[in-house]
């Protein structure tokens, strides 16, 4: 193998190459980023970025020189826009024809949108900083979508002074991932920091003036944030003969064709751990598959299955929230340690009796650390 290509200069793609060049690969090694800023990390856009507690030089995942080192042909500021898998060819939307002997995706996902025009998202730093210069004390701030996205940007703006409307079409915010229990809780935590937190209700369009609901009700909004979830960027391989079904469909390995592997946001892999196919737009993750996909892309004969334990964290407000595992399609959960009541607890999560995670809120890390090794091992009741 002489040439590897790593398309996504996020987090999964700079694991990657590092891992590449960690493992021995001398070779030819481009990373190709549509940003045009060099890889950064992405978690503090909606916290430490957004509250002005940061700026933006400090979310660079490596220094220059870290970057010389790695002996890249850095490819920034623009979009690939094909694969020829045959051929092994990657096209950019310059025109230039980029040839392979393995290849990385990881080209991550962008957020989905709604009809309408004017409101803000959040997934670049251009994203954030252009947020962060229009919230300021008083400013009527709707939030569509409740999800961790909304929730820690309504935190962040609570905290700078907005008047903070959020909009969730779910009964229940988060239910789907950790449960009415907990979800309540966290709706609640919300109602008591000031934010209009609006459950049941249908968003048609941002309008002038605010959102426009279902029910034809405008909500009246100086800014907008719409965060309602993403979507993988897949679009660049139509016609690769890769499989995309939410995501770069892949096997155990990372795999999703021949010396074609797929890592962060955008890989849908199936989990050998939990026996189930996942995508997880989590940052740990990221940088794990791209460590995993990279060393099984070397090392055929050595091919591991990436079978992690899923983490993530969340900041809102003083709240402090860890979880480990994979929680969607639990069909229990309870209260493990502390008392909802208190606001510090440890919620575990199973399926068919099996723990399959497990969530902190307000505890310290080292509480639900065990709880990893616990849901790795197969829990069973």
């Amino acid at each position: 193998m002489r040439s590897v290509v790593v398309v996504g200069a996020s987090a999964a793609g700079l694991s990657a190459a590092e891992t590449l060049r960690r493992e021995g690969f001398e070779g030819t090694l481009t990373l190709i980023g549509e940003e045009l800023d060099a890889p950064y990390d992405r978690p503090p856009l909606s916290k430490q970025i957004l509250a002005q507690e940061w700026e933006a030089g400090r979310l660079a995942l490596r220094t220059v020189e870290q970057l010389t080192a790695l002996r890249l042909d850095l490819r920034l500021g623009v979009r690939a826009t094909a694969l020829d898998t045959a051929s092994r060819v990657v096209t950019l939307a310059d025109g230039t024809a980029i040839g392979y002997d393995g290849l990385v995706i990881a080209t991550g996902v962008r957020p989905r949108t709604l009809p309408g025009s004017g409101a803000h998202v959040l997934r670049t730093l251009k994203d954030a900083l252009d947020l962060r210069e229009r919230l300021r004390p008083g400013t009527r701030l709707t939030i569509v979508g409740a999800g961790f996205l909304g929730a820690e940007c309504a935190a962040v703006a609570r905290g700078i002074g907005c008047d903070v409307v959020m909009l969730e079409p779910a009964p229940v915010p988060l239910a789907h991932a950790v449960g009415e229990q907990i979800g309540r809780f966290l709706s609640g935590v919300h109602r008591s920091h000031g934010v209009d937190l609006r459950t049941g209700v249908g968003v048609d369009a941002v309008a002038d003036g605010g959102v426009r609901l279902a029910d034809g009700t405008l909500v009246e909004s100086d800014e907008v944030l719409v965060a309602i979830g993403s979507v993988p960027n897949t679009e660049w391989l139509d016609g690769s003969g890769l499989t995309v079904d939410d995501g770069v469909v892949c096997d155990e390995f990372s795999a999703a064709g021949p010396d074609v592997f797929a890592a962060g946001d955008v890989a849908r892999w199936h989990n050998p751990l939990f026996g189930t196919p996942m995508r997880i737009e989590h940052r740990t993750n990221a940088a794990e598959q791209g460590m995993a996909a990279a060393r099984n892309l070397l090392w055929p004969d050595g091919r591991k299955p990436f079978a992690p334990v899923p983490y993530f964290w969340s900041d809102q407000y003083d709240l402090k929230i860890h979880a480990y595992g994979y929680l969607r399609g639990h069909d229990r959960v309870e209260i493990a340690d502390g008392d909802l009541a208190d606001g510090r607890f440890v919620a575990a999560y199973r399926r068919k009796g099996r723990l399959v995670g497990a969530l902190a809120v307000g505890m310290p890390p080292k509480v639900i650390r065990p709880w990893r090794q616990a849901i790795a091992m197969g829990g069973q009741e």
